[in-house]
C-alpha cells in the first residue's frame, strides 16, 4: 500500500520548544503505523547546514530540510512539486502562516491543508477568520481555542486535539528517590540537611511568561514564611533577549544564594522528569499561553501546579466539576492589547497578593493532601491527554482527510464558484 505523504511546516521537530515537541510526537506515532511519510521544513532555529537530513530508523519516509524562519513561498512551490505530497500540515500561532495562505489556492487544488491551531485568549479574534477559512481542516489545541474556531468560523472543519506529553517518561518518581536526588545534588536543601518546599518554574524567559515578578513576588513570600523554608527552581536563560535579566534580579531581591536557583542546561525528558518530581509544585502566571506544556509535564509527574486562569492553563489545573489539581489564580486584570498584525486580545494578568496567597496555600497544605492532589493531576492527564489517545487520533484524522479530500488526480477540492449574476 502507498504511504500517505505528509510535507510538515512547523519548527524544527528535533528542537526543545513545545511546538517542536508536539510535532515530533504527531511524526513518530504515525510513522510507526507503516502508513505515513514525512518530509518536513525544519524552521524556527538557526542552522549549521542546510543538507537534508535523514534517519537511519526510517530511512527515506522522514527528511527534514533545514530553512530560514519557516520557510518561502518559492521553497514551497519547490518541495511540492518535487515529492508531490498528499497533505500538508502546518503548526503554530497564524501571525507566521499568512505568506502560506497568500498562495493556498495553489496548495489546496493539488493537496489539503491541516492546520494545528494555536490561539491564547479572547475576545474571538474575527480577523483570522480569513486565515481559518484557507485550510481543509483546522485541528484545535484547547478548549478555549476550539471554541473560537467554532464562532469566528463555524463553517470550516474542525477537531480539538489538546496537546500531550509521553506518560511513560514524565511519571510519579518514590518519595524516598526524590529526597535522595535532592541531597546528592544539594537542590532544596537546608544547611542542616532537611528538604525546603521546592517551586518549580520551566519557561521560556520571555515577557509574557512574567519571570521577573515570579521572581520579585517569591522573595515576598520568603519573608512571610521564612527566607530558608522554601526555595524556586527556574529552568530557564536567565540572559534571553526577550525577557529580563534574571541574575540581575536575584541580586535585587536577595535571592542567589539558593532561594533562587537557575537551571540553564537543556535537559533531556527523562532528566527534567526527575527535576519535576523532586519538586513540590510547579508555577505558571503567564498572562498568555495558548496551554503550557510545562505544567502538564508537571501533572504527569504528579505534581501540582499554580496557574493563570488563562489560555489552556484553566483546563489543566480542573476538569471543570469542582475537581482541582493545583491552584487557580483569577486574573486581576484583563486588558485589550494588541498589534498591526493582531489588533486585539486580552492580556490576562494576576496581582502579586493573589500570587502570594497561591503560594502561601500550597505551602501550607499537609502534604499528604498536596501529594494525593497532584496523583489525581497525573489521572486527569491520562484521562484527557493520554498520549496514546494523542497518537490515535492524528492517525484517524489525517487517514480521514486523505480519504475525504484527496490529492492530485483525486483532489476534491475547488477553489472558485460559478454565481448567477441578475
Amino acid at each position: 500500500m502507498k504511504k500517505i505523504k505528509v510535507f510538515v511546516l512547523a519548527d524544527n521537530p528535533l528542537a526543545p520548544s513545545g511546538v517542536a515537541g508536539q510535532t515530533r510526537y504527531m511524526i513518530e506515532a504515525l510513522l510507526k503505523t507503516g502508513k505515513f511519510s514525512f518530509v518536513c521544513f525544519g524552521g524556527a532555529i538557526k542552522h549549521n547546514s542546510y543538507e537534508p537530513m535523514s534517519f537511519e530508523d526510517y530511512g527515506e519516509d522522514w527528511i527534514i530540510y533545514p530553512v530560514d524562519g519557516y520557510g518561502s513561498q518559492d521553497q514551497v512551490r519547490s518541495l511540492i512539486k518535487t515529492h508531490k505530497p498528499d497533505i500538508m500540515w502546518i503548526m503554530t500561532d497564524p501571525r507566521f502562516w499568512g505568506w502560506l495562505w497568500d498562495i493556498e489556492n495553489e496548495i489546496r487544488s493539488v493537496i489539503p491543508i491541516v492546520y494545528y491551531h494555536v490561539w491564547d485568549n479572547y475576545p474571538y479574534p474575527h480577523f483570522n477568520k480569513r486565515y481559518y477559512l484557507s485550510n481543509d481542516l483546522v485541528a484545535t489545541i484547547s478548549k478555549v481555542t476550539d471554541d473560537i474556531v467554532s464562532v469566528v468560523a463555524p463553517e470550516v472543519e474542525r477537531i480539538r486535539i489538546p496537546h500531550t506529553v509521553d506518560t511513560n517518561i514524565f511519571k510519579p518518581m518514590p518519595r524516598d528517590k526524590v529526597s535522595v536526588f535532592r541531597q546528592n545534588n544539594q537542590i532544596g536543601v537546608k544547611e542542616n540537611g532537611e528538604n525546603k518546599f521546592m517551586f518549580f518554574w520551566n519557561n521560556r524567559n520571555a515577557r509574557r511568561k512574567m519571570s521577573g515578578s515570579v521572581i520579585w513576588w517569591f522573595s515576598e513570600f520568603l519573608d512571610k514564611v521564612g527566607r530558608d523554608n522554601a526555595c524556586l527552581v527556574m529552568h530557564t536563560e536567565p540572559k534571553d533577549h526577550n525577557g529580563q535579566d534574571l541574575e540581575a534580579l536575584m541580586i535585587e531581591t536577595d535571592t542567589l544564594d539558593g532561594k533562587v536557583m537557575l537551571s540553564v542546561n537543556k535537559l533531556p525528558p527523562d532528566q527534567l522528569a526527575i527535576l519535576y518530581s523532586a519538586c513540590d509544585c510547579t508555577i505558571n502566571i503567564a498572562d498568555a499561553e495558548g496551554f503550557g506544556l510545562a505544567t502538564l509535564e508537571s501533572l504527569s509527574c504528579g505534581v501540582p501546579i499554580i496557574v493563570n486562569m488563562t489560555g489552556g492553563l484553566q483546563e489543566q489545573v480542573t476538569d471543570g466539576n469542582d475537581n482541582w489539581y493545583g491552584i487557580g489564580i483569577q486574573p486581576s486584570s484583563k486588558a485589550v492589547i494588541g498589534s498591526q498584525d493582531v489588533p486585539y486580545i486580552y492580556e490576562d494578568r494576576v496581582s502579586k497578593e493573589d500570587f502570594i496567597e497561591a503560594l502561601e496555600m500550597m505551602y501550607n497544605m499537609p502534604e499528604e493532601e498536596r501529594i494525593e492532589m497532584g496523583l489525581k493531576g497525573r489521572q486527569h492527564v491520562l484521562d484527557n491527554y493520554g498520549f496514546e489517545s494523542y497518537c490515535n487520533l492524528w492517525e484517524e484524522t489525517l487517514l480521514n482527510v486523505h480519504e475525504r479530500c484527496g490529492s492530485w488526480n483525486t483532489r476534491k477540492h475547488k477553489s472558485w464558484e460559478f454565481i448567477d449574476i441578475k
